[in-house]
This record gives C-alpha cells, structure tokens and sequence, in this order.
C-alpha cells in the first residue's frame, strides 16, 4: 500500500492489532450493515441522507481494516532480549534529560505506527527517535527538530 518493507511491533501489539481487525471485521461490519439496512427501508434511497451516510461511513471503515491488514501483512515481531542494552534501539526504554530546561523525559521508541506522543511513544523516524538511536548512557546529542536545536543527556535504558 504505502511501499515500506517492515513494521516492527512487539508480540502484544500485534496481538492487539490481530484482535481489533477480527472485531472490525466481524462485529463492526455487522453493525455498519444493519445501519444500511436500517436506512434502506425509509424509502426512495436517492434522497436518503441517512443512506448516504451509512454507504459513507462503511467505505471509510473498510479503508480502516484495508489499513489494518497491510500493516500486519508487513508486521515484523521484535524480541527485545536480543538486542543490546546499552544502546538505544526500537523499543527501547529511555530516560533522557533535556540539557536547556534540564527536564526529564521517557519515551519508548516505536515504529511511526506504533507512535502515541500522549503515551510517551515516539517514532524512530521522528528528529528525536532518529538522534537517540543507537545512543549509549552519558552521551550527549544534539537533535535538529522543527522546533530547533535540542540537547538531551541519555540518562538510562530501561
């Protein structure tokens, strides 16, 4: 679909992924369908808003589990006891400090569909993912993001 070779996922979230697209399509089909049919028996269907709508919103789910299903087509599960500790790598686990306010932040390294800034899940190909990987505690990086230059201390690796 979108041309990239690999996602990586932990075992959990493909699990996770793998269970939301059963219930999509079984679940949510079921009810996208009883809405059309609802919808279907108000009447002359060419000027049927609800219709309109409920024909709308299945091709927008269907794109979903469209999505869905190309991600895990490409999904690549990670075992995280074989990569090294002392490095940052996807999924990895780091405390950092920010060298200009000196406040600390973690953030789990995920693949870009994996990433939740709220969760403290950032991307690998976001500035700040892709100026930590491969760091080692004590190292001092500066990271050119969209907001400028920013400095971090790697202070652990969870």
């Amino acid at each position: 679909m979108n041309g990239q070779s690999f996602v990586y996922l932990t075992r959990e979230r493909l699990l996770e992924l793998e269970k939301q697209l059963q219930d999509m399509k079984t679940n949510g089909r079921k009810e996208i369908a009883q809405k059309i049919a609802e919808a279907r028996s108000h009447g002359d269907l060419s000027e049927n808003a609800e219709y309109d709508a409920a024909k709308e919103e299945q091709g927008l789910f269907e794109l979903k589990i469209s999505k869905l299903e190309d991600i895990l087509s490409r999904a690549t599960v990670i075992d995280t006891s074989k990569m090294p500790k002392d490095e940052v790598h996807i999924l990895s686990v780091v405390k950092i400090k920010n060298l200009k306010t000196n406040k600390i932040i973690q953030y789990t390294l995920v693949s870009p569909e994996e990433a939740d800034f709220q969760a403290g899940k950032i991307s690998i190909t976001s500035p700040v993912g892709q100026g930590l990987m491969g760091c080692k505690v004590g190292q001092k990086v500066d990271i050119k993001a969209p907001a400028g230059l920013l400095q971090f201390e790697i202070l652990e690796i969870l």
